[in-house]
């Protein structure tokens, strides 16, 4: 068994970050596998390498080991090599449109996205961003999540988020993968792509997330507290026993360190409802509980 946890490089680590990876740690090390760590960092205008360094000191911080680390972009040979195939079956096509012209054409698809109705196929490369054409020839359309062609090549010429991730899996022989309900929707497309690129499909698992008290979830984007000022607070075991306490792991949130967590890990155990999490100098604090 090979997990793998990936955070994004555009800010720091976050208490919905440190929540995913103890998840995919502990599921890991309960079922006796590897995990690896993939920094993703392809996007050069929002990655930063002190990020990048700053989330692999936080969770070394909080106690969690990894078999492997890795940088997304090192693997940009194998990514090349993916897009060459798929454009060697027919199947890329170039696609500018932009995101208002999107959202003039496109139409509702589960999960809550658009789905791309595939405005530009008739369009020959060479062209900036390219799409992997899933048609009903070789996937379902339910197949993709009802999402329609990914955008596999970005306009900058660096590899996509869906294609880089199911090409690194591949390469890495992830056989599970371990990640926040807000990632569902995009498995089937995920599997889709694996399925052009001949890749064998992973053992997927959802969990909760953490919430911000307006509804979203927390993320750097709406400046969720980082992990580097948590620490002037907490203890490795503190934080660690407030993450796995809102994630129904124990029963309050008492000082525990990931490794004491491996002999009882069990999914069932996790709890199911999403955690709105209030930051409260100086601790986190469970909005529904109280606590």
């Amino acid at each position: 068994m090979i997990g793998r946890f990936a955070p994004s490089t555009t800010g720091p680590a976050h208490p919905g970050t440190m929540l995913a990876a103890l998840l995919c740690w502990l599921d890991a090390r309960s079922l006796a596998g590897r995990v690896l760590l993939r920094l993703e960092d392809l996007d050069p205008d929002r990655t930063r390498p002190e990020w990048s360094s700053g989330i692999v000191n936080d969770l070394a911080w909080l106690g969690l080991d990894f078999d492997e680390t890795h940088a997304q972009s090192e693997g940009a040979a194998a990514h090349d090599a993916a897009l060459d195939r798929l454009a060697g079956e027919g199947r890329l096509y170039p696609c500018e449109c932009t995101r208002s012209q999107l959202r003039e054409v496109a139409v509702p698809a589960p999960g809550g996205g658009l789905r791309y109705p595939g405005t530009c196929r008739a369009r020959p490369l060479p062209a900036a961003g390219w799409r992997a054409a899933c048609d009903p020839l070789r996937v379902r359309l339910e197949d993709t999540g009802g999402l329609g062609d990914p955008i596999v090549r970005r306009r900058d010429g660096a590899a996509a988020y869906h294609l880089a991730s199911v090409v690194d899996d591949g390469e890495s022989g992830v056989t599970r993968i371990v990640r926040g309900r807000d990632l569902e929707p995009t498995t089937p497309l995920q599997n889709a792509l694996r399925d052009l690129l001949g890749l064998p499909r992973p053992e997927y698992r959802h969990h909760l997330l953490l919430l911000e008290e307006r509804g979203g979830k927390l993320a750097k984007l709406h400046g969720a507290v980082g992990t580097p000022e948590l620490r002037t607070h907490y203890s490795p075991d503190d934080l660690c026993g407030f993450l796995a306490f809102a994630a129904g792991l124990i029963p309050e949130p008492s000082p525990v360190c990931p490794r004491e967590l491996v002999d009882s890990f069990a999914w069932r155990n996790v709890g199911d409802p999403d955690r709105v999490v209030r930051w409260q100098p100086p601790r986190l604090v469970l909005v529904e509980s109280g606590s």
